[in-house]
């Protein structure tokens, strides 16, 4: 068990399940404060502002970490197109206050007609007339960008759709694939090792997914820590070619 310096970490499934508290989540992060060592939530979730997941995490888990603590899909996707071209500042986005606000924080303005970018993420009053703008962005030569592949969350009810299932829409009537940027892909994992300021050899991805966290961690080239406490079971991790370098039934288990 190496000493690493810094953590990117999962949020649902890892910290918590649902609305479930995962008591050995909070252990984990007391332990690690109490050490000083650095971490990040990494989350696909573009919809919330990070202080909003603070202040999920204290109020309904007894998890208390800074807004600075979290980096989401939309800081991500805000963060990699503001150093792409700093001449190009325009987009339109389909999504909520988490990924709008990151665009203005980074000082983008937003432009329905001719774009330079249209960005496609989770939004829960997603209507035909917003698809139609970004699929006309698009096709005038805006470049063409989602949050994460993410198909479907799970919520009290069962499996509703996820960014993915957004996106896909917008990649049919565009026949256009998006440029993603949550997890499994390297860019929302590049960006966050620049803001926890770590080299790869450094930092370890913990989650509960081996298709969402790991691969991020695989893909990216950084050393990983599956815990079972969400969504993939040791039989299907068992399965995969490329294993997770850790595997723990509880957070307890990992020492920092």
């Amino acid at each position: 068990m190496k000493n690493y310096q810094g953590y990117l970490i999962d949020l649902d499934g890892t910290m918590y399940r649902g609305k479930v508290k995962i008591p050995a989540a909070k252990r984990f992060i007391e332990r690690l404060q109490k050490k000083q060592v650095p971490f990040l939530f990494v989350t696909n979730n573009s919809t919330q502002l990070p202080k909003a997941v603070a202040a999920n995490l204290a109020k309904n888990f007894d998890i208390h970490v800074k807004p600075e603590n979290v980096y989401t899909s939309g800081l991500a996707t805000a963060d990699y197109l503001a150093d792409l071209d700093p001449n190009k500042r325009t987009v339109y986005v389909i999504g909520e206050l988490g990924l709008k606000q990151a665009f203005l924080d980074q000082g983008f303005r937003f432009e329905e007609k001719d774009p330079d970018y249209a960005v496609v993420g989770l939004d829960y009053d997603v209507t035909y007339h917003k698809f139609e703008l970004a699929t006309l962005a698009i096709k005038r030569g805006a470049k063409f960008i989602g949050t994460n592949a993410d198909t479907n969350l799970p919520n009290e009810r069962g499996l509703v759709p996820g960014a993915g299932s957004v996106i896909a829409l917008v990649e049919c009537s565009t026949q256009q694939k998006a440029t993603y940027i949550g997890k499994p892909e390297t860019i929302i994992m590049e960006k966050a090792l620049k803001k926890i300021g770590l080299k790869k050899n450094q930092v370890i991805m913990v989650g509960d997914n081996y298709q969402t966290d790991i691969k991020a961690g695989i893909n990216f080239g950084i050393d990983t820590l599956l815990v079972y406490t969400g969504v993939s079971t040791k039989e299907q991790v068992a399965k995969q070619q490329i294993q997770p370098t850790f595997q723990i039934d509880s957070l307890d288990q990992w020492e920092v």
